[in-house]
């Protein structure tokens, strides 16, 4: 066919052929908007999940209460009337009675000075009656002394008895009992916790775990390395840690020359004999 030639018309009664081819991939025909069937079954599920909770509280509320199991055992709660004279339990003495004893006099309980022994300076001078401030407890066995009171006080120590002596010309030894306030807080635990696990470090401790105390399921004394400096004698010390309820035990010993470890354990097991 001739450029010019023109296309001669279909004849009567049948379709005329498309003048341009149809492309592939084109739908036959409209499509359903895509997601109104998936909308519509998770409303009908919602629906039907609000609808059985709301019917599942109506009937449960309907219901009459279950009653609790009763005990298995008979007489666990406390009884209607008071026991008979004869009945109630005789009070633990006062040897037995722990909470008793560490309430009183604190003082009491400290070992004795051993014989021979002479009084510390304050002492001498009467300005120690048995009881140690905190802070003067702080100022003398700690290098941070703001710290440990600050320390101290927020764990709720509640007093400190203290007893000292000086033996021949340089050895001192002091004796602390540390009552922290019985509550929630456990501060004496936590104090000699503290005081046990920075005890073998080099720097601000003995430098090793020491040895237990008989007597005391935790309790444990130390000897630090000797301390040298130049223009001074060396500086020897020896010291003991132990908690019994709501008390720390805390026994030091300074020399001038070595001090042998059953001088602080003895005196730690005293310590603990009279608690």
């Amino acid at each position: 066919m001739e450029p010019n030639d023109t296309i001669p018309a279909a004849p009567e009664g049948q379709p005329s052929a498309p003048t341009e081819p149809p492309v592939a991939g084109d739908p036959p025909g409209p499509r359903r908007p895509r997601g109104r069937t998936t909308l519509i079954i998770a409303a009908a599920a919602l629906l039907g999940i609000s609808g059985g909770t709301a019917v599942g509280y109506g009937i449960q509320a309907e219901r009459a209460p279950t009653p609790l199991a009763v005990l298995s055992q008979p007489g666990v709660g406390y009884p209607a009337k008071p026991l008979p004279a004869d009945r109630v339990p005789d009070s633990l003495p006062a040897a037995q009675d722990r909470q008793v004893r560490t309430d009183g006099d604190l003082r009491k309980l400290l070992v004795d000075r051993p014989e021979g022994a002479k009084k510390t300076l304050t002492d001498e001078l009467g300005l120690d009656d048995g009881w140690e401030p905190i802070d003067q407890y702080a100022e003398t066995y700690y290098d941070d002394p703001h710290f440990m009171f600050e320390s101290l006080a927020e764990l709720e120590l509640r007093r400190v008895a203290s007893v000292a002596w000086r033996q021949g010309e340089q050895r001192e030894t002091g004796v602390q009992l540390l009552q922290f306030r019985s509550g929630d807080r456990h501060g004496a635990a936590e104090h000699f916790g503290d005081q046990l696990m920075y005890m073998p470090w080099d720097e601000d401790g003995a430098g090793n775990s020491g040895d237990p105390i008989k007597g005391s399921r935790a309790g444990r004394y130390f000897l630090y390395p000797v301390e040298r400096k130049a223009g001074y004698l060396p500086s020897y010390r020896a010291r003991a840690l132990a908690v019994r309820g709501d008390i720390v035990l805390d026994i030091n010993i300074f020399d001038t020359v070595p001090i042998g470890k059953k001088d602080i354990r003895t005196l730690a097991e005293r310590q603990l004999e009279r608690l």
